[in-house]
């Protein structure tokens, strides 16, 4: 049988992202896995100076841990325990980066995010981490 121990579970805030958590819940159930929610933010803004700089960092920062609490509650409601990343840059290159770091043996995310561009058969975040990710990715509607 297979073992999956750690699930990466990335999140934008999106109905598809809403949905995968759903899954990655009961993935967790039935594999006794650990969780790792992550969510990647936008750059921080390189070209404000002080003190309009650390406005836009906290600001960002205050928005990315407000999008995370209901993916946090959705995880605590469900007795799955849960690790929260929360990192800049684009998802399509953090999410690979994070699987390695963290050892994570399966992704759960959605095919599309809050970006998604109607027609687009898979998201281009989607799109990146299947050509990316070294470890299995259970890609959700």
């Amino acid at each position: 049988m297979i073992k999956i121990n750690k699930i990466l579970n990335p999140v934008d805030g999106s109905d598809h992202s809403i949905r995968s958590t759903e899954y990655a819940i009961e993935l967790a159930k039935l594999m006794d896995s650990e969780i790792v929610l992550l969510h990647c933010h936008d750059r921080f803004p390189i070209v404000v100076a002080e003190p309009n700089f650390q406005k836009a960092v906290n600001q960002i920062t205050k928005a990315s841990e407000e999008l995370v609490k209901p993916f946090i509650e959705m995880f605590e409601q469900g007795g799955i325990k849960v690790d929260v990343r929360i990192l800049e840059g684009n998802p399509g290159n953090k999410i690979p980066e994070v699987v390695k770091i963290e050892k994570t043996d399966l992704i759960v995310m959605g095919s599309r995010g809050v970006t998604s561009f109607k027609g687009l058969l898979l998201g281009s975040v989607a799109h990146q981490v299947l050509n990316k990710a070294d470890c299995a990715i259970f890609i959700t509607k």
